[in-house]
């Protein structure tokens, strides 16, 4: 079980390191705090600036704690939000299947964050 929960918090911990980089600093193909700002003005989330920041913040906190094991239940909680958010703002009205731009991917997110926040980080973890 602690290796399961070891690779589970290793790739989530490093996609959100990336997620909140692209949002952040335009690193991985992103468009930076500037862009993602403006964009998530077009999706009504206003000021978008601080709504990039605050989404890139909680994705690069959220999986780094998730990445080193510490505080598990709040790097859970950070990136759960994160993706209520975005099935609010931008995957809900799309339906389920990702295909379709829908929430599925989104949700399956959030059932992976909750499984660490409920079972914990597992023994290989700080």
């Amino acid at each position: 079980m602690d290796i399961a929960l070891f690779i589970l918090r290793l790739v989530m911990g490093i996609t959100f390191l990336g997620y909140g980089s692209q949002k952040l600093f335009g690193w991985f193909g992103g468009y930076g705090l500037t862009g993602t700002g403006q964009w998530m003005e077009s999706l009504g989330l206003k000021p978008g600036k601080i709504a990039a920041f605050g989404a890139g913040a909680s994705e690069i906190i959220g999986g780094l704690l998730l990445l080193l094991g510490v505080w598990t239940g709040v790097g859970a909680a950070l990136i759960i939000l994160t993706m209520i958010v975005a099935i609010a703002t931008v995957h809900g009205k799309n339906g389920y299947w990702n295909g379709k731009g829908g929430f599925e991917y989104n949700l399956l997110i959030i059932a992976a964050a909750l499984v660490l926040a409920l079972a914990g980080p597992g023994s290989i973890s700080l």
